[in-house]
């Protein structure tokens, strides 16, 4: 039940990162967002999930 909570969580964050950069022309945030809304697809594990995906969404705002 988390796995499919945090994937629907981390899609939604990565549809606002998609759209945010195309109206930027931001190549990170598009990027970063496009990952996030694909990665829960193949991340079976719970931990790594959150890890990977808590990386994904401070990209963004680390290479800036």
């Amino acid at each position: 039940m988390g796995i499919l909570f945090w994937g629907m969580l981390f899609g939604s964050i990565g549809i606002g990162y998609f759209m945010y950069g195309k109206r930027q022309a931001a190549i990170m945030p598009m990027v970063c967002g496009v990952v996030l809304m694909v990665f829960p697809y193949f991340v079976s594990s719970l931990v790594w999930m959150l890890l990977i995906g808590a990386a994904l969404v401070a990209a963004p705002w680390y290479w800036r």
